[in-house]
């Protein structure tokens, strides 16, 4: 049976269209989603240049509507978050627990084949009667999407909004990951936050439940400062655009550390100018981790690094979603972990050009697309 929905198709020009694609059943290790909502982020917007059409979107939740004969994660009817980073659990990397970086999967890694064997079968989805790839292997820009079964998880609890559940796919796991998994951030210690957005505000959450005793935020947006307070952050720093390096709000942190350093910081700007800024907020053997995923050439002073710092690149969080999603549902429901708030607009798909005006103007700490 082929569904035809409406989805947004990015031409690979720089521009998208809302058009109808058609949408086959699943295969055995398959399943089909009714998107309910997908959030946005900047990588969204970057894909209207990928060079080929693409079915957009990588954020989603939704409820399970078919499986394919061998799916045993979920069932239909199931409420589940969508996740872009699904493992074939047989690699070097993913028996080492290295999930999100597949080796035959990951859609970003270099050298995988994330759209072939990650993706459900491209004939599975088609546009004007030719396959076209889904983006980050989910496509959740889409009233459907066809994917593996490694792509979802079950929510585990009926309280969330589907407009909650979808931000955690990307930006709240990455943020929140980057804290708990990959800097392994310590109780009682000192954190510095770059950027305030989305990513920012789910890394400040994820200091706040690894009980850091300091929180720092840093930004250049009076209004977003004020946002980071409500999410966890103890401290603010409105910074100058002029700050290059942001060597003088470096000095702002030290003075707030005992003129050390911080213990750990992260960038969470996606300003490649700014990526060695952590380096400069750190104390002597202290954790810098670059979040949003800079990807330009940069150069980077050395002596920033002294003495003994560490600087770490960790792709989604290190995510390991069957595990990690169930867990920030869990910090969802006690009240330590704000989704709801995140959301600062919601929006219907033939609203996507103001979603991404408002997103890149700095408007929303999150928008989300909702269905119907």
């Amino acid at each position: 049976m082929k569904r035809r929905c409406l989805a947004a198709v990015a031409l690979g020009n720089g521009d998208f269209i809302i058009d109808h694609i058609m949408v086959n059943d699943p295969l055995k290790d398959e399943v089909l989603i009714r998107v309910k909502a997908a959030g946005l982020c900047h990588t969204d917007h970057d894909s209207l240049t990928w060079g080929k059409p693409i079915v957009m979107g990588h954020e989603g939740s939704g409820i399970v509507e078919a499986i394919g004969a061998d799916v045993k994660n979920v069932a239909v009817g199931d409420s589940v978050i969508l996740n872009w980073a699904t493992p074939c659990r047989n690699c070097f990397q993913c028996v080492r627990g290295n999930e999100h970086i597949c080796e035959n999967n990951s859609p970003v890694v270099a050298g995988s084949n994330g759209y072939t064997e990650g993706h459900a079968h491209l004939e599975g989805t088609t546009y004007n009667g030719k396959p076209i790839e889904r983006s980050f292997n989910i496509g959740t820009l889409s009233e459907y999407t066809l994917v593996k079964a490694s792509a979802v998880v079950k929510n585990p609890t009926e309280e969330m909004s589907f407009a909650a559940a979808s931000i955690i796919s990307c930006g709240v796991m990455t943020g929140y990951g980057s804290v708990v998994n990959s800097a392994k951030v310590e109780a009682n210690s000192s954190v510095v936050v770059l950027g305030t957005g989305g990513v920012g505000l789910s890394v400040i959450q994820g200091a706040k439940v690894s009980k850091a005793s300091k929180i720092i935020a840093v930004d250049i947006n009076p209004s977003r400062l004020k946002m980071a307070e409500k999410f966890g952050a103890t401290h603010t720093i409105l910074a100058d655009r002029k700050d290059q390096g942001l060597l003088n709000a470096a000095k702002e942190v030290k003075k707030m550390t005992d003129n050390r350093g911080a213990d750990y910081a992260f960038e969470c700007t996606a300003v490649p100018e700014l990526g060695a800024a952590p380096l400069a907020m750190i104390r002597n053997a202290g954790t810098a981790c670059q979040v949003s995923g800079i990807e330009q050439e940069i150069t980077i002073d050395m002596n920033l690094f002294e003495w003994d710092k560490v600087y770490i690149n960790p792709l989604y969080g290190g995510c390991n979603p069957e595990k990690d999603f169930p867990k920030i549902v869990d910090y969802y429901k006690s009240g330590e972990l704000m989704l709801e708030e995140m959301i600062t607009r919601t929006y219907s798909l033939d609203r996507l050009d103001q979603a991404f005006e408002d997103m890149l103007s700095g408007k929303n700490a999150k928008g989300v697309i909702v269905f119907d």
